[in-house]
This record gives C-alpha cells, sequence and structure tokens, in this order.
C-alpha cells in the first residue's frame, strides 16, 4: 500500500500532526464562514412580517423602549422612525461608546442592520447598554420590524 507509506508517525495519522497548529485558524475561517452565511441569510430576508404579531413581540422590549406619540427615553431611547433612522441619532438620549462607534461603522438603522442586533445585540455592538439577550426566532425579528416600521419620527402610527 504505498499510497499510505508514511502517514502514519508514532501511532498518529501525520495529517492529525500536521494541523495541529492550525486549529486556530481553521477556527477563524469556520466562525467567517458561519457569519457570512447568517448575514447571508439575514440581509435577503426582508422585514414582511406581521406588525401585529410584533406588537406581542415588543412587549419584551416594553420595560426599555416606548414608541408612539407619548413616547419618552427610558433605559433605553424612543424607537419612533428608527427602521432608515441615523443610528445613536436621538439627541436626548445618552448612547454608550460602543454604540457611537457602531453608528459611525454602519450609519442607519437599515431592516438588515436591525435584524442582526435584535437577534444578538450584545454579540453585534460590543459594549452596548442593552441588556436584553435578542431575539432568537427570525420570525420574531421580522415583526417587530414590521411593528417599528408602523412609527413615524413622530410617533405618528400609520397602520
Amino acid at each position: 500500500m504505498p499510497q499510505f507509506e508514511g502517514l502514519i508517525a508514532r501511532g498518529q495519522p501525520r495529517q492529525l500532526q500536521t494541523t495541529r497548529g492550525m486549529g486556530e485558524n481553521v477556527m477563524k475561517k469556520l466562525m467567517l464562514i458561519a457569519g457570512a452565511a447568517v448575514v447571508a441569510m439575514i440581509s435577503g430576508a426582508h422585514a414582511e412580517g406581521d406588525a401585529e404579531a410584533g406588537e406581542k413581540v415588543f412587549r419584551k422590549c416594553k420595560a426599555c423602549h416606548m414608541v408612539g406619540e407619548k413616547a419618552k427615553n427610558r433605559v433605553g431611547p424612543v424607537l419612533n422612525g428608527v427602521v432608515g433612522m441615523e443610528i445613536a441619532s436621538n439627541a436626548d438620549y445618552k448612547y454608550s461608546k460602543g454604540m457611537m462607534a457602531f453608528a459611525e461603522e454602519k450609519g442607519t438603522w437599515e431592516e438588515e442592520t436591525l435584524m442582526v442586533y435584535l437577534m444578538d445585540p450584545k454579540g453585534t455592538v460590543k459594549g452596548t447598554k442593552m441588556a436584553f439577550a435578542g431575539l432568537k426566532k427570525e420570525d420574531d425579528v421580522n415583526n417587530v420590524i414590521a411593528y417599528l416600521k408602523q412609527f413615524d419620527d413622530n410617533g405618528a402610527a400609520s397602520n
């Protein structure tokens, strides 16, 4: 079996010996591929959700955020007109340094950016004040975005 000659050294296949030092690089590549796959999945999915279902999901957000004409900043900023809004642009709210840096990098809350952020706030914005772990179901995120899209900058609903 000449094609297998030299593959075994000290009881271990040579392939395993030569790839041991590459573990970190392989892991980084796998993480990049996985991240790219998630972004590709999410970027194709615009919020074609159900605003009524999104209102129910938004109940999880109400402890910190408000929408509507009488909305005020709480632990988190008012979310009126957030879809398409410049990130960290509410002058009456003090954003974290992490969110300010994210705003410089991303610019506006496009649907794709909101999708990624709402699924993993702390993983998306290092140092965010947002304590919420994120919405794990893509349908929930689509529905919340559909709900938020109803509110203009002044909180008037267009339903």
